[in-house]
Formats: structure tokens, sequence, C-alpha cells
């Protein structure tokens, strides 16, 4: 793979180690950065294809990046500031919230062209699927409601009220449930596919941003970005992670990370969740197992997005100041 290194294995073997408590050896992992575009913001990969999506805010772009070498295939042209983005790996399908242009880009992952845009308002946020029935669900915090789109005919179909400001979506397809985090109430909405409304309402931590999901497990796991404010002004005060039981809709554990926490995502293959935090440039490696940060990893400027490829466990993380991305390569389970 053609990347270049970010850090020495060397030198982060021994800051994993010094984290965990471990050997070296024990975690051993390697950290590349790869070109992306300017305001590298939100994440998604088809691990099918071993293709990455990058949004660029500063761009109105995604960016398609080969895994395999490391370097962008295509710039695909979507709405105004694209901030969310999530894959249906079954139909090969993205799809891209633009917050300012109010739409969701629908993109054809096999051409990578735009095929449809959906009207949805200014404000939309966060985009996820569920790929078991091929629903689409954007968050609109202008309307504090989050859109149902119909795969099939590229419209919304339906609008659900949620409680503050909606902006972080991910869906469990086993349970055919959504999460979405509410910025301004602190807490998590959840969402039933079936019956298309909110069947619980979780409190979390300060300021839930991002939202992630372990089908494996049923455990949902947001990212509360205390202290940071939109201009991603940092305060002193650092952030946690809220880990939830999806069978009891409850909080279980609060895990402490570092200062504006904001993407997050789950490796159920490694039992390792990836948390980013903007204030202090690291990701935060978190053991499913213990629920304990395993790991601090220094990574780019203002580290926004995470994702995980499922099959080779290659953790991507946007950085956003410096237009690139860092690949975490992990080559031992926690």
């Amino acid at each position: 793979m053609k990347r270049s290194l970010a850090l020495s294995a060397a030198v982060l073997m021994t800051a994993l180690a010094a984290q965990a408590g471990a050997s070296p050896s024990a975690l051993a992992s390697t950290v590349v950065t790869i070109p992306a575009g300017q305001g590298p913001l939100a994440i998604a990969v088809d691990d099918r294809t071993g293709t990455v999506y990058v949004t660029n805010e500063h761009l109105n772009t995604v960016s398609v990046i080969s895994e395999q070498t490391g370097t962008i295939l295509q710039t695909i042209p979507v709405g105004t500031q694209p901030v969310g983005i999530a894959v249906d790996q079954k139909r090969d399908m993205i799809y891209v919230a633009s917050l300012a242009g109010g739409t969701v880009s629908v993109i054809n992952g096999r051409t990578a062209t735009v095929t449809a845009t959906v009207p949805t308002g200014p404000g939309t946020s966060g985009v996820a699927v569920d790929p078991v029935t091929g629903t689409v669900y954007a968050s609109s915090y202008m309307t504090g409601t989050v859109l149902v789109i119909s795969a099939t005919t590229d419209t919304v179909v339906a609008s659900i009220p949620v409680a503050g400001i909606p902006a972080g979506i991910a869906v469990m397809p086993e349970t055919n449930r959504i999460y979405v985090t509410n910025l301004a109430d602190n807490s998590v909405s959840v969402i039933s596919g079936q019956s298309g409304t909110v069947i619980a309402t979780i409190p979390v931590g300060s300021q839930p941003a991002s939202v992630a999901v372990d089908p494996a497990t049923d455990t949902i796991y947001v990212t509360n970005s205390t202290g940071l404010n939109p201009g991603l002004t940092c305060g002193a005060q650092s952030g946690t992670v809220s880990v939830i039981n999806g069978r009891t809709a409850t909080v279980v554990a609060t895990i402490p990370v570092e200062r504006g926490p904001f993407g997050v995502a789950a490796d159920p293959g490694t039992g390792l969740v990836y948390v980013t935090n903007v204030c202090d440039n690291t990701v935060s490696v978190i053991s499913e197992r213990t629920r304990t940060v395993r790991a601090t990893v220094p990574v780019g400027g203002q580290p926004r997005g995470v994702a995980v490829d499922a099959h080779t466990h290659e953790a991507y993380v946007s950085d956003f100041a410096d237009g690139t991305l860092t690949a975490l390569l992990p080559s031992s389970h926690p």
C-alpha cells in the first residue's frame, strides 16, 4: 500500500503500550496518512469494494479513495457543505447529507455519479442507511426531525419529530432501530423503523454529537462533545462516551476520553471503538470488553469523522485541518 508514514511503527507501538499497560508487540499498529481534499469531514467505507468515501466540506465534493493504493480515484460534486455520508453496500449506493444545501445526494458506487438529489431542507446533517429495508434516514436540525427517504423512489416519505437538535444518526439493522443524538437536549432518540415513531429517549452526556452501533452486541456508542462549540473553540473540560445497551435502552457505562470527542466508529470484529478528539488531535481507542481507553493515538489536525473497514479492520480518520485521512492499521485485538 503506497502511503506516507505519519508516525513510525516503533513510536506508535511504544505509545500504545504505555497507554494500555501492555508490551509493544501486543498492540502493534501502523499509522499512515492519505491525501483527501479540503475540509474532509464525514467518512464511509465500502469494505466489499475496498473504497473509502470522504466528504470535503470546503469543496462541496466527495473524494473516492482506493484502500489498496491510498489514492483518490474520483472527485464527485455534491450539495453545499456536505457533512454526513453513508454507504448501502448491498445496493452499492452512497448517500451524502449537505448542511447548507438542504439535500441528500444519491451516488451510484459503480459509476461514481450522482443519480438523484433529494430535497430535505437546510440543516440536514446526519445520514444513515438500513441495508435490510433499503431505507435512508437523515437528521434535520432546523426542523428537529428525522426524515425517512425511500431508496426506491429517492423521495422523503415521512418526517419523525425528535428532541432537541438532531445531529448524528445510526441504524441497528438487526433490531430495525434508529439512534439519533440530540445536541440541545443531551439525549438520544430511539426510533422504531417498523412504526416510524420514537420509542425511547435516553439521557446521555453534554452535547452528544455522533453515534455508532455494534450489531454483534447490540451496543450503541455516543460521543459527548462537552465544551466544543460550532466554531471548534475548545474548553478545558474533557469529553466522554456514553455506552447504551440496546436491549434495555439505558446507559450502562460512561467512558472518559480527551477534549472535544466528535466522531465514533465500532469494529465488532476486533471489539474496538474509535473516537476522534477534535481539540487534542488524537483518537481514543476503546476496548468494548473492558470499556476503557486502551490507547490514545496522535493523528492530524482537528480529527472529525471516523469509519472502519470490517474486513481489514483498518480505521480511517478525517483530519479536517490538514486535508488528509489517517489510517490506523491494528495488528491485534484488545
